[in-house]
């Protein structure tokens, strides 16, 4: 059975970390980029990240870059979004997608169900 499932989400301070983690199964997965969504109460979804299958290419929303960072493990199917120095507006639900693509992310075919971040005081 197909599935992406996200971790690690919650609540956190300004300033502070989190990681994300998204566990994949029932797909070939390292012929797969994976992306990072997110999407905030009324406003649409906004992709954060995406790093190619293999691992060597990534990018990033300029809202987030410097401070978060993607990962993969193709060994164990997982892909690791690291958040630090979060904003109240990162606050959102996370979602990660597969793309067969490869490279980009442009249009995944493959969701999970979101893990929510929010970032208050």
């Amino acid at each position: 059975q197909l599935q992406l499932v996200e971790s690690g989400g919650g609540l956190v301070q300004p300033g502070g970390s989190l990681r994300l983690s998204c566990a994949a199964s029932g797909f070939t997965f390292d012929y797969y980029a994976i992306g990072w969504f997110r999407q905030a109460p009324g406003k649409e979804r906004e992709g954060v990240s995406c790093i190619s299958s293999s691992g060597g290419r990534t990018n990033y929303a300029d809202s987030v870059k410097g401070r978060f960072t993607i990962s993969r493990d193709n060994a164990k199917n997982m892909v690791y979004l690291q958040m630090n120095r979060l904003k109240p507006e990162d606050s959102a639900v996370y979602y990660c997608a597969a793309d067969p693509r490869r490279s980009t992310c442009p249009d995944p075919v493959y969701w999970g169900q979101g893990t929510q971040v929010t970032v208050s005081s």
